[in-house]
């Protein structure tokens, strides 16, 4: 049985410097087909839009507000709002400078730690989160900072 404690999981930090916690997959569980992490942005920040080709995510915001931009249309979103992202769909979120903004991430299929190539973009994924290289520089997927 696999069972995560959020307080037990050691965060790392993406580029873009939003705060991830991995919950489950297939990199510390049974669980092969899908992923659940929590998101933390900072007061004022906001997330390099990116997308994933295959997977489709669903966001539940937890605490704080935020505005989120998909396919490019932007809403605000609160506690409580569930987000629906279709794979393919150029996805961005962002913070005002008063407060952050925190939500679970499920994610399926489970997105890869490895480059992938679309068109003239390359994405770089790291554990569920992806950024857009458009200057086409090759970027290990291993680039984060870990707290």
């Amino acid at each position: 049985m696999d069972i995560k404690n959020l307080n037990n999981l050691a965060p790392f930090i993406t580029k873009d410097g939003s705060e991830i916690r991995e919950l489950l997959a297939h990199r510390n569980s049974v669980i092969r087909h899908q992923s659940l992490a929590e998101a933390r942005i900072p007061v004022g920040a906001s997330t390099q839009e990116h997308y994933h080709a295959q997977t489709e995510e669903i966001y539940y915001i937890t605490h704080g507000a935020g505005r989120i931009r998909i396919a490019g249309e932007t809403r605000d979103v609160k506690p409580g709002d569930a987000i629906a992202i279709p794979p393919g769909s150029n996805t961005s979120c962002g913070t005002p400078a008063t407060n952050h903004c925190g939500c679970y991430a499920a994610a399926r299929p489970p997105t890869s730690t490895t480059n992938r190539h679309h068109g003239k973009r390359t994405l770089i994924f790291y554990h569920g989160w992806t950024r857009i290289n458009t200057d086409r520089k090759r970027i290990s997927s291993m680039e984060r900072v870990h707290q």
